[in-house]
């Protein structure tokens, strides 16, 4: 069976009801293909601890931590880049509150709902999409034909005027982000740079003494890696470190930076070493650590991370400021929070629409960029959602003036 709409969007993520919203309009057909059986299963997972909205700072600060990978034009996307299209903190939040959610911004500046949880805004969203004409079609999955679908109905092709393509990245397949639209692009001609984990732990083999502080949370420190410094907490886990200090870092220790810890990021080394220049006595050295550094976990690190140990207080110093973050690489794709690669930049004009398939426009964890976890990653995921939706809005415009 085929049938014929106006705009189709395939995939029911924040990127693509955005696009869905921005295509909206009486009369219009819009119809929203997800392959899984509900709406948004990602967003509503990110939410279970808290739906971090977006990052309350300034649009330059924030539009900084994105970064754009391989292939990339020498320009920003459209949704970062231009100030007055683009759709920021500030937006977001207007957006958000236009649903009835109401917000709070903690003390780092990140934006939640008052409830925490995802799952009232999105219900508010669908309902004001279904009021709008949104026809949103669950367990419709693309096959990569254009534009046949697999349904509990059995096959059934769309012929639309414009689509937004919004199917996600490859982090959390489960959730319906599998990537499996990477070979159908690549062999209509569209660049797709190989898929990295992003935002993620790092795998480490502990010492048998580590076992004690599984599921410790490390406090008070700095990571270090590249050019980038976080001061959040972190995890020791079984297989390794995560949390939200490990992932703010985490592209240059993938991209091979060394990584260090500075266990005592409050202190000069001069300081310190005074510290460490007390008479350590009849202490086991073990003990002598904890009355300097005051934290079991840190000296456990201390220890397990600093082989050769120094000899003398400056030794001890440079090393507590300094720390090594011995790792075996990135935990897998498939827990990460992001994914970085995707659709490269050159194969997009500036509205988002791919050069080789003209008429469609791509969104969301799609494309090739990353960022820090925080509230950059949704924000921009709505941003390039409402970019590619006006974009084919305006196309779609256009073939009805001509």
């Amino acid at each position: 069976m085929s049938e014929a709409v106006e705009a189709l969007v395939i995939g029911a993520g924040p990127a693509g009801l955005m696009a869905a919203e921005a295509l909206m309009a009486p009369g219009r057909r819009v119809v929203v293909a997800e392959a899984m059986p509900t709406p948004a299963r990602k967003f509503l997972m990110a939410g279970k601890s808290g739906l971090n909205l977006t990052k309350d700072e300034p649009f330059e600060a924030f539009a900084q931590r994105f970064s754009l990978g391989t292939g990339a034009l020498p320009r920003t996307p459209g949704y970062l880049g231009n100030r007055e299209a683009a759709f920021g903190p500030a937006e977001v939040m207007a957006w958000a509150r236009g649903l009835g959610i109401k917000l709070f911004t903690g003390s780092t500046g990140r934006v939640f709902p008052v409830g925490m949880k995802a799952s009232p805004l999105l219900r508010a969203w669908l309902a004001r999409l279904r009021a709008g004409g949104v026809e949103l079609r669950t367990r419709w999955r693309w096959t990569g034909e254009r534009f046949r679908f697999e349904t509990p109905e059995g096959p059934r092709e769309i012929r639309p005027g414009v689509t937004v393509l919004a199917l996600g990245g490859a982090s959390w397949p489960r959730l319906g982000s599998d990537a499996a639209w990477v070979p159908w692009l690549e062999g209509a001609g569209v660049g797709v740079a190989p898929f990295r984990p992003a935002n993620m732990g790092f795998r480490v083999a502990w010492s048998t003494q580590m076992s004690r502080h599984f599921g410790a949370a490390v406090k008070g420190t700095a990571l270090r890696a590249g050019d980038l410094t976080s001061r959040g907490e972190w995890i020791i886990g079984r297989h390794g470190i995560e949390g939200g200090g490990v992932y703010e870092i985490s592209a240059p220790l993938r991209d091979g930076a060394a990584g260090h810890v500075d266990l005592a990021p409050d202190l000069d080394r001069s300081a310190l070493a005074g510290r460490f220049a007390r008479p350590k006595g009849k202490l086991s050295l073990g003990n002598w650590l904890r009355r300097v550094l005051d934290d079991p976990v840190k000296v456990a690190l201390l220890l397990e991370w600093g082989r050769p140990l120094p000899m003398d207080a400056a030794g001890w110093a440079a090393l507590a400021k300094a720390l090594p973050l011995r790792h075996q690489g990135p935990m897998g794709i498939a827990t990460a929070i992001s994914s970085a690669g995707g659709v490269t930049w050159d194969s997009l004009t500036g509205a988002q629409e791919l050069q080789a398939i003209p008429g469609v426009f791509v969104a969301g964890e799609m494309l090739d960029w990353e960022a820090p976890t925080g509230g950059y990653l949704l924000t921009a995921c709505l941003g390039s959602g409402l970019h590619a939706g006006r974009a084919a809005a305006a196309r779609l415009a256009a073939m009805s003036a001509g």
